[in-house]
């Protein structure tokens, strides 16, 4: 089968064996695959490794075979692949068994994975391929940081620096379903167009002033992934004694911010990744009784997955990246 791996330092398309069901497991037929921005720093973790692995988290198909003792699916079966590996239960943090698909065992970018049962749910039926396949990663950690660490409520005010990625559109979508008031950033143009077309309430520059074109909104919650380049200029919008999330840090790892200021402010800080398969399952329960559709931006196919990655990567997207495994 096809499968986009790393290989000797070096992302590749590569011909790999088919895999088997072993017990437990069921074999799926990928139809489609999103691709996060993991994917793209993998390959730095990976190194020289002369052993081909697939990459890819997120991914949707119909399964196709059953290993020995699988009862809860049967062939022919539409589902979503769960990303988060051996997270079951809700908790403060992740268990220590806990890992992401795609490293160290082998990911979505393929024809077929072969994979636990347990990793499997329903696909939600009002969900076309490419919504579906990219979904589980990028939805699962904003419902987390967003309800379970950010406990949004009616009637809150949220802002998200950054209004394009997949976890951000997520968050417009999730926030504006629970009836918040969505406030996003971006410095493009037409990301916040588009924010607003799917539920953002205002959306400002990214180089403005936040503080003067805030001034009259009360913010109860921050989600932020920048990093660096937001943080500071996030409190400084944040209501005193509300909250701050953050699930990554595209900019920089390290932030300096005076202490001082943030316990005179009671600020409350959280930090947040991926989340439990509860989590996931109430996160499907979400979309389903909202019949929330994903912003999905572009779909390339398996053979073009460098370029995607080169796409995703310069930044432009609104949404999910998709690549079709299969028809």
């Amino acid at each position: 089968m096809k499968a986009f791996v790393m290989e000797a330092g070096q992302y590749k398309l590569k011909d790999m064996p088919e895999p088997i069901a072993q017990q437990g497991e069921v074999v799926v037929k990928i139809r489609d695959a999103g691709i996060n921005r993991r994917d793209l720093g993998l390959l730095k973790r990976y190194g020289d490794n002369p052993e081909a692995l697939i990459v890819g988290s997120d991914g949707a198909g119909v399964v196709e075979s059953l290993g020995e003792g699988v009862t809860a699916f049967k062939v022919g079966d539409e589902v979503i692949i769960n990303p988060a590996l051996r997270w079951d239960e809700n908790s403060d943090a992740p268990p220590e068994a806990f890992d992401i698909l795609g490293m160290p065992d082998h990911g979505t970018f393929a024809e077929k994975i072969a994979i636990s049962a347990e990793q499997l749910e329903k696909k939600p039926a009002h969900l076309s391929w490419e919504e579906a396949g990219g979904l589980a990663l990028p939805a699962l950690t904003g419902y987390r940081a967003l309800f379970t660490k950010g406990q949004l409520k009616k009637g809150d005010t949220l802002f998200i620096p950054g209004a394009g990625s997949g976890v951000a559109t997520f968050l417009i979508q999730f926030a504006k379903n629970a009836g918040a008031k969505v406030i996003v950033t971006s410095r493009s143009e037409e990301k916040l167009a588009r924010a607003k077309e799917i539920g953002a309430d205002i959306a400002i520059p990214t180089d403005s002033d936040w503080v003067k074109e805030l001034e009259g909104q009360t913010i109860d919650l921050v989600i932020d992934s920048v990093g660096g380049a937001t943080f500071n200029r996030s409190l400084e919008v944040l209501k005193k004694g509300g909250r701050i999330v953050i699930f990554g840090a595209t900019t920089e790892d390290n932030v300096d911010f005076n202490l001082r200021s943030f316990f005179y402010g009671q600020y409350q800080l959280f930090g947040s990744t991926m989340g439990s398969r509860e989590e996931l399952r109430e996160m499907i329960q979400h979309i389903e009784q909202h019949g929330t559709h994903p912003a999905v931006d572009r779909v390339f196919s398996l053979d073009e997955a460098q370029e995607a990655f080169d796409y995703l990567a310069e930044g432009k997207q609104f949404g999910k990246v998709i690549l079709r495994a299969s028809e």
